[in-house]
């Protein structure tokens, strides 16, 4: 099995997926909808199937606040970093939710809190070559970081896969030539949905399981992930178990 480019002590297996399509959930109906056209996820849903939201005006926070030019490719740039680190030294201790959303939500507020001098020792990066800082306001920083916009209108640090992406992200469509660092790739396999994270040249996800010699991490170059003998998992047009990339909503420009 080819391993990812560089140096790394993950374990590059497949990741097996759920067995059978049991039927698609009707939020991903409209994910598929969406990618049509770039209104919100929920816009083209029947309206007896939109999850009852209900946001008040001060609890979609999440979903209007944006990056600058210079702050999005720093967050890019340390979401990879700490992506990266986690695939070559294993899951940090900090780390507690490991499945696929949660090395989302794991590697975002990793890369929007203030990377000190406490927290660079703590994580190795003391000395090292590193991404320049986001800069966030105060304002900025309460709006994203554990601030995961939920079906129910609440905020916080916890969202499912599903959520996440409905929620949280702006679709994008399903051509990998229009994905940029840190876009997510979902997967509908049935019961389950699963995301990747687009790292620049390949993908990198948590399995979801965990055993004593297996982390759950994986990475694949995109051109191996293209080519899946499974090909629910090839992120192609073609492929109805593709959703599609999105974008999360503060990495967005419109």
């Amino acid at each position: 099995m080819q391993q990812h480019p560089v140096k790394s002590n993950l374990m590059i297996a497949k990741h097996q997926p759920s067995h059978g399509r049991r039927g698609v959930l009707g939020g991903f109906a409209a994910l598929l909808l969406a990618l049509a056209s770039p209104k919100q996820v929920f816009a083209l849903m029947p309206k007896d199937e939109r999850p009852s939201l209900g946001y008040p005006s001060n609890q979609r926070n999440s979903n209007q606040v944006r990056l600058n030019t210079s702050q999005m490719q720093a967050f890019r740039s340390w979401l990879q970093l700490i992506v990266h680190q986690q695939l070559n030294l294993g899951p940090t201790p900090r780390w507690q939710q490991r499945d696929c959303a949660g090395l989302v939500r794991f590697a975002s507020a990793e890369a929007l809190r203030q990377h000190d001098a406490t927290w660079l020792k703590a994580n190795g990066f003391l000395g090292k070559k590193i991404p320049p800082e986001l800069n966030l306001t105060v304002e900025q920083r309460a709006a994203l970081r554990h601030a995961w916009l939920r079906a129910d209108g609440s905020q916080g640090a916890f969202v499912s896969a599903l959520e996440l992406v409905q929620n949280n992200t702006q679709p994008i469509g399903r051509d990998m030539a229009h994905a940029e660092v840190a876009d997510l790739l979902l997967f509908d396999q049935g019961q389950e949905q699963h995301l990747m994270i687009w790292m620049g040249r390949y993908v990198a996800y948590h399995t979801g399981k965990v055993a004593p010699n297996d982390n759950g991490l994986r990475a694949y170059p995109l051109a191996k992930l293209m080519s899946w003998k499974d090909n629910r998992w090839q992120p192609q047009a073609g492929n109805p178990n593709f959703i599609g990339i999105f974008r999360l909503f503060f990495l967005s420009t419109s």
